[in-house]
């Protein structure tokens, strides 16, 4: 609902990698999806039911890239396993949005993917911990080795194995234990 004077002081925007043309695309898209539905969550699933974190990735970043003239430059910034990626920051979201819990970390708000669908947010000290642990073989920080430690993770709990992410983290980046 924002009008041409908002987006005239966003002109200058950058952070990083992220310029301009990013957010202007991002914003476009954002009310073009909220237009037609009222929550996020029928981006990643609208085409699915059912369906494996992976076609949900794919498909969200599929229909992200749908409309007319969206910037080349700007498809870096949403991954997708189809490119091999891990996935680490949708990982993340879909853990917040999916999971529920009462410590104030996940939302719990999204019902349409059940937490035993999860793949566990794979970044550097995650996996650093993950392979001290041997829960981790793989050299490559892509979407197999997401796939391999949420299989490990899957022999703790079936239901929700992406709960002990926040733990694996913790131990990487607080306790420095690699």
């Amino acid at each position: 609902s924002h009008r041409e004077n908002d987006i005239k002081k966003l002109l200058l925007f950058k952070h990083r990698t992220f310029n301009t043309t990013d957010l202007l695309y991002f914003i476009e898209f954002l009310r073009h999806h909220y237009t037609q539905h009222q929550s996020l969550e029928q981006a990643f699933t609208q085409q699915i039911r059912n369906g494996e974190v992976e076609q949900y990735l794919n498909t969200f970043r599929h229909y992200f890239f749908s409309l007319p003239d969206a910037p080349a430059r700007t498809k870096k910034h949403i991954a997708s396993p189809a490119n091999h990626s891990n996935c680490k920051r949708l990982n993340m979201f879909l853990r917040w949005m999916v999971r529920s819990d009462n410590k104030g970390v996940d939302f719990g708000i999204w019902k349409k993917i059940q937490p035993a669908q999860l793949i566990c947010p794979v970044d550097l000290h995650v996996a650093r911990v993950a392979k001290r642990f041997n829960l981790l073989q793989r050299k490559q920080l892509d979407w197999q080795a997401a796939l391999e430690l949420t299989g490990y993770l899957k022999t703790l709990d079936a239901e929700d194995p992406v709960k002990y992410d926040f733990a694996l983290f913790g131990l990487g980046v607080m306790e420095k234990y690699y």
